[in-house]
């Protein structure tokens, strides 16, 4: 007994202290000034692609690639586990060895990670990686949906996901 309550309390801490650092991920806003460029995020859904709901983002997704803007696409890397969960209106995730958690908004086609994603710190084999993923999952993304496959894209990169 002792020991399960001392592991909660030192992955609490440990979410408390990450939470507090300077270190989570943290939102690129679109920017609502007039004259602005838009960003994708910014832009209607297009005709034919119905918006989707948060009961079909409902779940756990598996990463397929990420491609960071102006980079290569990249694939998971082998062994390592990288999961998108949406529930009771929040989203979690397991990048590799660690875990971050946080509130997400769903409106229209755009989904919002955030405003800050708390994770924790472990050193992964697959450190670059992982902190690419957040870098791309936190703040906003366009939603498509389609085929069992769900793609956060943002002027930050894009993130494909299958069930």
């Amino acid at each position: 007994m002792n020991r399960s309550l001392s592991l909660v309390s030192v992955v609490v801490a440990a979410l408390l202290a990450t939470g507090c650092s300077g270190s989570t991920s943290t939102p690129t806003a679109p920017s609502s000034l007039p004259g602005s460029p838009t960003s994708p995020v910014d832009q209607p859904p297009r005709s034919g692609s119905p918006a989707p709901t948060v009961e079909q983002l409902a779940g756990t997704w598996n990463l397929q690639s990420l491609q960071p803007a102006g980079d290569v696409d990249q694939t998971t890397p082998a062994g390592a586990s990288y999961t998108l969960t949406f529930a009771d209106g929040r989203l979690s995730t397991r990048a590799d060895c660690n875990v971050c958690g946080g509130p997400f908004v769903l409106s229209g086609q755009t989904l919002t990670a955030g405003p800050t994603l708390a994770c924790t710190r472990a050193a992964c084999p697959t450190m670059a990686f992982e902190s690419t993923y957040t870098r791309l999952l936190g703040g906003d993304s366009t939603v498509t949906l389609s085929d069992g496959a769900l793609v956060l894209s943002s002027v930050r990169g894009v993130l494909h996901f299958a069930r």
